[in-house]
């Protein structure tokens, strides 16, 4: 078996979530430091790694992130090297990015690069968010590199495939929690009671007039409400109830758009069902924007060494932190290929793992460069 599938699948077996990647930082610290690389450096940030590998002649640093959390689910694969962590699950491939990161940081260490690399391994990218924060912080301002690259795996491209594109890859998004609160009542008198399942089932409604009336139709914007939850017996009338979703837009213009339109809806949810409509802090992602020489690089480099590789890419509206990085660096991201029945955040999700020593070869070619 390939070194690093074998990685993969270690990894797979103890998912954490955000900012609880314990075990899995342990992992990674062990490997990296048993490569007894004369010329790396090494820092953690909270439950992420930052490591340098020192150029033979250095003309600029090229930075590569992985992620490396999980998700709070339950896994259905029956796999041999399932989750041993109830109720967390790799749904997202995050084991698969790890594994294909410490593959190219394997080969590197034991030859030197050019360039100066910089692999982050980044916690939280599922939530709360850890882009942003280990973007600000001191230790990162010490490895900043000048360029920054990225993956994801896809489920719905053939291994050997890489999709992407220059501009907009990934949209803006925002996790959406609202709360309501009303006054609790027999079922048999309604009339003394403002019932907060109907209140929230109504909102739900109402939400989607944002995108089919506010929004323009040549735009592109969704609000999906993921779980509704609220009162505890069934002849009680509910004092609460909570809505927990996500918006997804291309424009930030749009994202700033539908929050005003579902703040004004709330205040007349309150008069109409004299109720408190309350919204919870969430996660925002901004939206992951290619830069143009940085793909077009990558692109030409596939179409010279994989030409069977590329695929052009469409948007989609899925979300990644990953795009505060090139918010503030030069850089781009790609989908790689794993040929899975099952989506991203599938609890069968099972990626085919002949992509990991594929990604190792494109990227260690590449990043010789």
């Amino acid at each position: 078996m390939n070194e690093f599938i074998e990685i993969r699948r270690k990894l797979h077996q103890i998912p954490e979530t955000g900012f609880e990647e314990v075990k899995t930082q342990r992992f990674l610290l062990d490997y990296i430091q048993n490569l007894h690389c004369d010329f790396l450096e090494m820092e953690t940030w909270r439950t992420g790694i930052l490591v340098r590998l020192a150029g033979t002649a250095p003309v600029k640093t090229i930075g590569w992130r992985t992620d490396i959390d999980a998700l709070p689910m339950e896994e259905e694969t029956g796999l041999a090297f399932a989750s041993t962590h109830e109720g967390r699950m790799h749904a997202c491939g995050h084991d698969f990015h790890m594994s294909i990161a410490l593959g190219v940081l394997n080969f590197f260490a034991q030859n030197q690069p050019k360039n100066n690399l910089v692999f982050i391994f980044q916690p939280a990218e599922e939530g709360p968010g850890g882009a942003k924060p280990i973007l600000e912080s001191d230790v990162f301002k010490r490895f900043y590199p000048d360029e920054i690259f990225g993956l994801h795996i896809a489920p719905e491209y053939k291994v050997g495939e890489i999709a992407t594109k220059e501009g907009l890859l990934f949209a803006n998004t925002s996790e959406l929690f609202i709360s309501f609160k009303g006054r609790a009542g027999h079922a048999a008198y309604p009339h003394l009671a403002n019932d907060m399942v109907v209140a929230a089932s109504e909102f739900v409604g109402q939400m989607q007039t944002i995108i089919s009336r506010n929004v323009d139709p040549m735009d592109a914007a969704v609000i999906t409400v993921g779980k509704i939850s609220g009162g505890d017996v069934q002849n009680v009338i509910a004092e609460r109830a909570y809505l927990d979703g996500t918006i997804r837009t291309a424009k930030k213009e749009t994202m700033e758009l539908i929050w005003k339109r579902l703040r004004e809806l709330a205040r007349g949810m309150e008069e109409a069902f004299q109720c408190e409509v309350t919204f919870r802090p969430g996660s925002d992602y901004c939206q992951v924007y290619n830069h143009a020489a940085e793909t077009e690089r990558f692109v030409s480099f596939l179409k010279d060494e994989f030409p069977d590789a590329y695929v052009e890419a469409k948007a989609a509206m899925t979300g990644e932190d990953f795009g505060y990085f090139l918010e503030a660096i030069p850089g781009m991201m790609f989908w790689l290929g794993v040929d899975s029945p099952y989506g991203l955040h599938h609890s069968k999700l099972n990626p085919k793992e002949e992509a990991i020593p594929f990604a190792i070869s494109v990227l260690t070619k590449f990043l010789a460069k």
